[in-house]
């Protein structure tokens, strides 16, 4: 969510559009876990009240997820709003790929 204005302890937030384009009215989200909030800024929110403060990055990639889910419901195509992943192959964290190393030369 993005803050539109600050008050003491809370700030008025104000969610995505939706997929018929209609913002939704503004929200007064508690505020108390963050140490300071700015108008502007982009907050996760979980059930009224901000648990992290959000990169404008981070929140559209949050956006991106929520209109998939969107679209998927409806029957469309997600792969736009994942142009990240789409063309990569997966990676193994770098503890996982010396366990499957170790299991390829020593497959017991």
């Amino acid at each position: 969510m993005q803050v539109i204005e600050v008050r003491p302890l809370s700030a008025l937030c104000r969610r995505r559009a939706g997929a018929d384009g209609v913002l939704p009215p503004l929200e007064e989200i508690d505020t108390r876990l963050l140490a300071g909030v700015a108008e502007g800024d982009w907050l996760l929110t979980f059930l009224g009240a901000a648990r992290s403060p959000l990169t404008a990055t981070e929140a559209a990639q949050i956006d991106d997820a929520l209109s998939a889910l969107e679209l998927v419901m409806s029957g469309g195509s997600v792969d736009h709003l994942f142009a990240d992943l789409i063309d990569r192959e997966p990676e193994l964290p770098d503890h996982l790929r010396c366990s499957v190393s170790s299991m390829v030369k020593d497959p017991a």
